[in-house]
C-alpha cells in the first residue's frame, strides 16, 4: 500500500545524464557543455514500499587505463640520458626531483584551474572585455592593491567615477580586481525589459531593433515550440498538489474522520486513473502505462511508449528562440553609447599602501608606452591617442567596429621539414631614416623575403617597449603590438600576407626578464616589489638592470602562459624563439664560466622555477597547437633542451647554437687564416651530436643588432665598396669568403638555419638604433636595399637565393645529419657527405691541390650545377669546360669504396688565379623525375686577408 507519508523517488531517463566538458581545438578553443545520456537507462522505475532500503550501491571499479604505470605510459624523468649514454648521479637525481616537482605544479594548478588549458587563457578574462551584455568589464591582478579605479578619457580622468566594488564581487583574495562599464542609456531610449538583454556586437552588426518585445518572443516559443498540452505543467506546476489537496481538505472533501474513508491501494486507483482518461481525446504527450511485476516488494515498472520517448529525445533546446532575443550592434548603438568607445585612452589607478599610483593594464592590447623620446617617430595616427603633455604612458581601447576590423584571407602554411629563416626588425626595415611601419614591411621587405628562397620571418621587437633602443628586448607590455609600428590590425595584416607567401611567422618572445618600467610596465605594478617579480637581488638582473619573473608563483605563470597562447590564438603566429634563457635558467643570469661539467647544471644556481615554466609553456602550446615552433636561445646549452618533455627534456622543437656565430667572429676577427684550426670548426659547427639534428645554425654577429657590433660582410670587405675604398684582390676575397661561411654553416648542421635582414646580400654597415650616445642618428638604424643593384651585392644576392634553392629542391637540410668523413688540419680541407650531396672545402690560404683525393660512394660521372666561380656570383670563371664532368676512381678513399679526384687552384698573387670555387654536382644516372640527386662540391681556396 502506499500512503501519503511514503517517499517516492522517480527518476526519469534525463536524471541518468552526466554534465561533461569537451575542448574543442581549432583556430579558437572553446570550452561547450554537452549532455551524455546513460545508455543503461532505458527502464524508470517507481518505488512504492516505505519500508524497502534501496539496495547498497556498488563501489565502481576504476578503469583499467587509469592502472598503468608511468613506465606504461611512456613517462621517464632521465630518459634521454639514456638515450646519450650520460651517467651522472646527481644530474639523474635532479631530474627525478625536478619531474616530481612539475607534477605537484600540476597538481596545484589544478586546484584553482580547471584544467592546463583554461589557465593559458587567461586573456579571455583578463584586460578589458566587451559583455553582450551592453557593458565592458576589466579584470585586473593586484594584489598589493587596496582600492583599483579606471580612469581615462571617458570618465574624466575620475578615480572615484569607475572602480570596483567593495566586497567579494569587487576583488577576491587572490588579488584580482572586477570592474563593470555599464553602456549609457541615450535620451529618450528605456532600459530594456529583459535583465540580461544581449547584443551580438561582432556577428550581427548590421542587425538593429527589430521592435519584437520579448513578451512577443516567449510566446511565439510557448506555440510553436511546445506542443498541446506539453506545457501544461510548466505553466502550472502546482496543478496536482492544489487539486489533491483541494479534494482531501477543500469544502467538498470529508469533514470529520468517519467521512475519511480508507485509501484504496495503489493498483486500485490506477486502475479508476485509467477508467476514467480512456474518453480523454487523443494527446501528443508521452504515454505511460504501470505493469505490476508480482513482486512482493511491490515495484512497478513504469513503461514508456517508445515513439513518444524517441520524439522527445529528439526535441532540441528552444535556443533559437532565445538567440532571437539577442539584437545586433546597430540595435545597441541605437540604444546605447559605449561606455568606453573605441580608441579610448585610460590607466589603472591603485590606491596602496605607499600612496596613489597609476598603472597601464598589464593585460592591455594596445599602449602608447611614451610619445616624446626623440627616438621615436610615431604615426600621425598614434599621435592622437597620446597624452595632451605627449609623455605620459596610457594604454587604448581597440575595438573596432566588426566592419572595419581585420578578417583574416589566407590559411596558416604547412610546417616545413626544414627551416629556412629570415630574422628581421620591422623598425629598420626601411631605407629612409625612420621607423618603418609594418605596412612599409608589407610591401617592400615581404616580396624580397619571398624571392630569396626563405620558407619563416622571425620577428624580433613586435613586442611592445618603452624604449626603442633596447631593440625590443626590455618588453614594457607583453600583450600588445608596438604601436611605433601600427595597430593590431596592421600586424594581422603582416601576419597573413607572410602566410598568403607560403611564409611561417616566428615572434621572437622575451619571457626571460621585463623592462624595470614602473609607469608602463610591471616592476612595482601594485606597489609592492613581489607582484610580478622576485624581492631582493633576484629580482633583478645582475648586469642590465632589468626584473625577473617569479616563475614558481601561480598567478605569473597564468600570465606567461596565457601570453604565448595569445600570439598564436589573436595573431596566428607560427613559433616563437624564446630569447636568453640563461638569464632565467640561473640565479647568476648566465655570466659565469661554464666548463661544461654536468655538475654546473643541478647546483644551487639553477633555477628550478624557470625550468618548470618552459616544461609548462612547450607542453600547453604542443597541445594546443600541435604545428606550433618553439627554438630555444641558450648560450649555455642546457641538456635536454629539445628532448620530449616525458623524456626529461625540456620539450622545444629546435635550439641555436650560438657558439657557431662567435667562432666565425673571433677567426675573422683576431685570427689570421693560416691558423683556422679545421676540427675546431667542424666541432663547433655540429655540437656534440646530440639533437645536432635540431640545431639552428646562423653566420651572423650575434650582436651585429644589439651592441652595434660589425657584420661579417663589414668586417670582410668595409663599410663601403667604392673602388678606391677597398683593392679589387681584397673585395674578390671578401666576397668569396662571406659566401664560403654562410655554405657550410647552412648545410653541416641542422634541419634549420638563420639569416638576419641584408646579410643575404652582404650589408655592410651594422646596426646601431637611435639613442643618446649618437643624437638619435637613424643612420644605422635602416637596411641600404638599393645596394641589390650594385654588381657586388646583387652577386652575393645571387649566390644566397641558390643556395636557399638547394635545399628547396634538393631538400638538403630535411635530410639526415652530416657525414663528415675527411678532416685535415695539415691540408686545411674538410669534406662531408649530407645525403647524396658531398662537400669540399680546402681552407689552405697557399697550397694548391691539382688532384686532390676525396672519397665518395657512388660511382659515375660528376656533373657541376652550381659553380660560385662563375662570373654571375662574381668569379672569374676559372673553371674550365673540361672541368666540369668529374668521374670517379675505383679506389677506396676515406672509408668510401669510391674516389674523386679534385683540382684545388692556388690563390696566389696572380691576379688570374686568385678565386674561390664552390661547385654543385649531380650524378646523371641517379636523378629520377621525383627526386633529383644533387651532389655538392665545394672547392675553396683563400689566401690570407690583410688585416
Amino acid at each position: 500500500m502506499l500512503s501519503l507519508t511514503d517517499s517516492i523517488r522517480i527518476s526519469s531517463p534525463l536524471s541518468d545524464s552526466r554534465l561533461s566538458f569537451l575542448s574543442q581545438t581549432g583556430s579558437r578553443t572553446s570550452r561547450q557543455l554537452k549532455f551524455v545520456r546513460s545508455r543503461r537507462a532505458r527502464v524508470s522505475r517507481c518505488r512504492c514500499s516505505a519500508t524497502e532500503q534501496p539496495p547498497p550501491q556498488r563501489r565502481k571499479q576504476r578503469p583499467e587505463k587509469y592502472k598503468q604505470s608511468e613506465e606504461e605510459k611512456g613517462i621517464d624523468p632521465v630518459g634521454f640520458l639514456s638515450k646519450y649514454g650520460i651517467t651522472h648521479k646527481a644530474f639523474a637525481q635532479f631530474l627525478r626531483e625536478r619531474y616530481k616537482s612539475l607534477k605537484d605544479l600540476k597538481d596545484e594548478i589544478l586546484t584553482r584551474h580547471f584544467s592546463l588549458k583554461e589557465m593559458s587563457t587567461g586573456y579571455e578574462l583578463m584586460g578589458m572585455h566587451r559583455n553582450m551584455q551592453h557593458r565592458v568589464d576589466f579584470l585586473e591582478w593586484a594584489p598589493g592593491a587596496r582600492y583599483c579605479a579606471l580612469i581615462g578619457d571617458f570618465n574624466g580622468w575620475s578615480t572615484t567615477g569607475n572602480c570596483a566594488r567593495e566586497g567579494h564581487f569587487g576583488h577576491d583574495d587572490y588579488g584580482y580586481w572586477f570592474i563593470i562599464l555599464e553602456d549609457k542609456l541615450r535620451e529618450g531610449e528605456e532600459p530594456d525589459k529583459l535583465y540580461f538583454q544581449q547584443y551580438n556586437y561582432a556577428e550581427d552588426y548590421d542587425k538593429g531593433d527589430t521592435g519584437i518585445t520579448v513578451e512577443e518572443i516567449f510566446k511565439k516559443a510557448n506555440d510553436e515550440y511546445w506542443e498541446p498540452g506539453e506545457d501544461r505543467f510548466i505553466k502550472s506546476r502546482y496543478e496536482v498538489a492544489a487539486k489533491l489537496y483541494e479534494e482531501m481538505f477543500g469544502p467538498n472533501g470529508p469533514q470529520t474522520e468517519e467521512e475519511l474513508e480508507a485509501m484504496p491501494d495503489a493498483a486500485t486507483r490506477y486502475k479508476t486513473w485509467k477508467e476514467q482518461q480512456k474518453k480523454d481525446p487523443a494527446s501528443n504527450l508521452p504515454s505511460y502505462d504501470v505493469v505490476d511485476s508480482g513482486k512482493e516488494y511491490d515495484i512497478y515498472n513504469i513503461i514508456g511508449d517508445p515513439e513518444s520517448f524517441k520524439k522527445f529525445r529528439m526535441k532540441q533546446p528552444p535556443i533559437a528562440y532565445w538567440l532571437e532575443t539577442k539584437k545586433g550592434r546597430k540595435g545597441w548603438l541605437q540604444k546605447y553609447m559605449p561606455a568606453l568607445p573605441h580608441g579610448s585612452k585610460y590607466r589603472v589607478y591603485f590606491n596602496t599602501p605607499n600612496g596613489p599610483l597609476e598603472r597601464v593594464p598589464a593585460w592591455a592590447n594596445f599602449v602608447i608606452p611614451a610619445t616624446g623620446s626623440p627616438s621615436l617617430d610615431v604615426a600621425e595616427l598614434l599621435y592622437s591617442f597620446a597624452d595632451a603633455d605627449g609623455m605620459q604612458a596610457l594604454a587604448v581601447h581597440w575595438e573596432p567596429p566588426p566592419e572595419y576590423a581585420y578578417k583574416w584571407k589566407h590559411k596558416l602554411p604547412v610546417k616545413p621539414k626544414s627551416l629556412r629563416i629570415y630574422e628581421c626588425h620591422v623598425g629598420i626595415s626601411g631605407q629612409e631614416p625612420k621607423v618603418s611601419s609594418f605596412n612599409d614591411f608589407i610591401s617592400k621587405v615581404l616580396p624580397h623575403v619571398k624571392e630569396a628562397g626563405y620558407n619563416a620571418i622571425q620577428i624580433i621587437g613586435v613586442v611592445e617597449h618603452k624604449d626603442y633602443f633596447t631593440v625590443g628586448y626590455r618588453v614594457t607590455n607583453f600583450y600588445a603590438v608596438s604601436s611605433r609600428y601600427g595597430t593590431p590590425d596592421d600586424f594581422k595584416r603582416l601576419v597573413d600576407e607572410a602566410h598568403g607567401l607560403g611564409l611561417l611567422v616566428f615572434l621572437e618572445i622575451v619571457h626571460s626578464y621585463a623592462a624595470a618600467d614602473e609607469m608602463v610596465g610591471l616592476s612595482l605594478f601594485d606597489g609592492a616589489n613581489d607582484c610580478y617579480f622576485h624581492t631582493g637581488k633576484r629580482g633583478h638582473h645582475k648586469f642590465w638592470g632589468t626584473r625577473m619573473f617569479k616563475y614558481g608563483d601561480l598567478d605569473v605563470l597564468h600570465f606567461l602562459l596565457s601570453n604565448l597562447n595569445w600570439w598564436v590564438e589573436e595573431y596566428h603566429v607560427d613559433g616563437f624563439h624564446f630569447h636568453s634563457l640563461s638569464s632565467m635558467l640561473y640565479t647568476h643570469n648566465g655570466f659565469a664560466s661554464f666548463t661544461g661539467d654536468m655538475d654546473e647544471y643541478c647546483n644551487q644556481y639553477v633555477d628550478k622555477e624557470a625550468l618548470l615554466y618552459l616544461i609548462l609553456a612547450n607542453e600547453v602550446l604542443h597541445a594546443l597547437h600541435p604545428n606550433v615552433i618553439t627554438i630555444a636561445e641558450d648560450a649555455t646549452l642546457y641538456p635536454g633542451l629539445c628532448d620530449p618533455t616525458s623524456q626529461g627534456g625540456l620539450g622545444f622543437d629546435y635550439f641555436a647554437n650560438l657558439s657557431a656565430s662567435e667562432m666565425w667572429l673571433a677567426l675573422l676577427e683576431n685570427t689570421p687564416d693560416h691558423e683556422w684550426c679545421m676540427s675546431k670548426i667542424v666541432s663547433t659547427l655540429v655540437g656534440d651530436r646530440q639533437n645536432t639534428d635540431k640545431m639552428l645554425l646562423y653566420a651572423e654577429n650575434h650582436n651585429q643588432s644589439i651592441s652595434g657590433s660589425r657584420s661579417f660582410a663589414e668586417i670582410l670587405i668595409g663599410n663601403s665598396l667604392g673602388k678606391s675604398s677597398i683593392s679589387q684582390e681584397s673585395l674578390l676575397r671578401g666576397c668569396s669568403l662571406h659566401k664560403m661561411i654562410r655554405l657550410i654553416t647552412s648545410t653541416i648542421g641542422g634541419h634549420a638555419y638563420l639569416n638576419f635582414m641584408g646579410n643575404e646580400f652582404g650589408h655592410p654597415k651594422r646596426v646601431e638604433f637611435p639613442m643618446s650616445s649618437n643624437n638619435f642618428s637613424f643612420s644605422l638604424a635602416n637596411r641600404c636595399w638599393d645596394l641589390l643593384e650594385d654588381v657586388v651585392h646583387y652577386q652575393l644576392f645571387s649566390f644566397d637565393k641558390d643556395m636557399m634553392d638547394l635545399d628547396k629542391n634538393g631538400r638538403i637540410l630535411s635530410r639526415g645529419l652530416a657525414n663528415i668523413h675527411h678532416v685535415n688540419d695539415t691540408t686545411m680541407v674538410i669534406s662531408y657527405l649530407r645525403g647524396p650531396n658531398l662537400f669540399v672545402f680546402n681552407f689552405h690560404p697557399v697550397n694548391s691541390y691539382e688532384r686532390y683525393i676525396i672519397g665518395v660512394e657512388e660511382a659515375g660521372e660528376y656533373q657541376v650545377t652550381l659553380n660560385t666561380d662563375e662570373n654571375k656570383y662574381g668569379g672569374r670563371g676559372l673553371l674550365g669546360q673540361d672541368q666540369n664532368i668529374q668521374r670517379t676512381i675505383s679506389r677506396r678513399a676515406d672509408g668510401m669504396r669510391f674516389c674523386l679526384e679534385v683540382p684545388l687552384p692556388s690563390l696566389q698573387v696572380d691576379p688570374n688565379s686568385k678565386s674561390m670555387i664552390t661547385l654543385v654536382i649531380k650524378v646523371p644516372h641517379m636523378m629520377t623525375q621525383k627526386e633529383r640527386f644533387y651532389i655538392a662540391l665545394t672547392l675553396i681556396n683563400i689566401d690570407t686577408f690583410p688585416r
